[in-house]
């Protein structure tokens, strides 16, 4: 089944880290442009980790730029977020999207509702002590 899937969240203390992982099943990404986007209870989905897989060029929304890292592997099917120094902010459910007509990180990032090509059905990411 053609799909894309989120791994890797759970709870950590604050400052902690986790790693998000996306996989894409039953296609490549590598002419996709994918995101991160997390949403909390209350509050509208948003972009926050971008990248074009062609050319890994990346986006960072200001809320965790310096914090967190995107990146892809050889395999052309796996996006990765790593996210260090974890906040109570920053407890969401996170999601990966891809789309193939979306053309930059930064356009996905910020046109949440442009997506429509993957959406996974998210991870949760608590940080609390």
């Amino acid at each position: 089944q053609l799909r894309v899937e989120e791994s890797g969240g759970g709870l950590v203390q604050p400052g902690g880290s986790l790693r998000l992982t996306c996989v894409a099943f039953g296609f490549s990404l590598r002419h996709y442009t994918i995101g991160w986007f997390r949403q909390a209870p209350g509050n509208e989905r948003e972009g926050i980790s971008c990248i074009k897989y062609s050319d890994g060029s990346s986006y960072y929304s200001d809320s965790v730029k310096g914090r967190f890292t995107i990146s892809t592997d050889s395999t052309e099917k796996k996006v990765y977020l790593e996210m260090n120094n974890l906040q109570s902010e920053d407890t969401a459910t996170y999601y990966c999207a891809a789309d193939l007509d979306i053309d930059t990180a930064q356009d996905i990032c910020r046109e949440t509702q442009a997506v429509d090509d993957w959406w996974g059905k998210g991870t949760q990411v608590t940080v609390s002590s």
